[in-house]
């Protein structure tokens, strides 16, 4: 039975699917590369995603790279190198292990969003300069979530992280990123090796109003 059905009752209709993908989808950090579906497959599934998340002034200023293989393996390496710049020498082992297990995963999406497209905006929209960084934002989180969300339909678990702006400079070396991209998030996936635990919900109470 679903998570919805546990709340509506198992009257579940096609109209539920939607967000009982919703619910499927959640952070799962203990992941790994047992992993049937083609890399060129799920490189499709993060495209399509990302085409038909939605975006201010139909903007689609979101720029994704994805990283399989090696690929991936150098990305977290360059992490992990920045990383150690920075951590205390007597506190990075428990990072180290935190950035292999990333690396443990089958694939690593990098979201960027294309500032030229932003700039362009401003300049084309000057009433509504302020608010298109903003909404840059708004579209790239979409993208995130949308990407996420369509993993975790293929069985594939997932975690959002943010090493940028620490690791900004060496990325756009390694991959021959524009110089215009900037790197907002990572999202990294794999096969679920151990789920999620139970996730705390907050009150409806505290978090919506409802008038009619």
């Amino acid at each position: 039975m679903s998570f919805l059905s546990n709340i509506f009752g198992s009257n579940e209709t096609q109209q539920t699917t939607f967000l009982d993908h919703l619910a499927q989808r959640r952070t799962i950090y203990s992941i790994g590369k047992n992993v049937t579906a083609k890399q060129q497959e799920l490189d499709e599934v993060i495209r399509k995603a990302v085409r038909l998340s939605p975006s201010a002034f139909n903007s689609q200023s979101s720029r994704v790279v994805n990283l399989f293989g090696q690929a991936h393996h150098d990305f977290w390496n360059i992490v992990k190198n920045a990383l150690r710049q920075i951590v205390p020498a007597e506190n990075f082992q428990a990072t180290s292990d935190k950035i292999d297990s990333f690396a443990a995963g089958f694939g690593t999406a990098l979201f960027f969003e294309d500032q030229n497209v932003v700039k362009g905006l401003q300049e084309q929209f000057a009433a509504y300069a302020d608010n298109f960084p903003i909404w840059s934002e708004h579209s790239t989180a979409i993208a995130q979530f949308a990407v996420w969300t369509a993993l975790s339909e293929q069985g594939l678990g997932a975690s959002l992280q943010h090493y940028n702006p620490i690791v900004d400079e060496q990325v756009a070396q390694k991959f021959n990123i524009p110089a215009n991209w900037k790197l907002r998030a990572q999202l990294v996936f794999g096969s679920v090796e151990a789920p999620a635990g139970e996730k705390d919900v907050i009150a409806d109470e505290a978090r919506f109003k409802t008038f009619y």
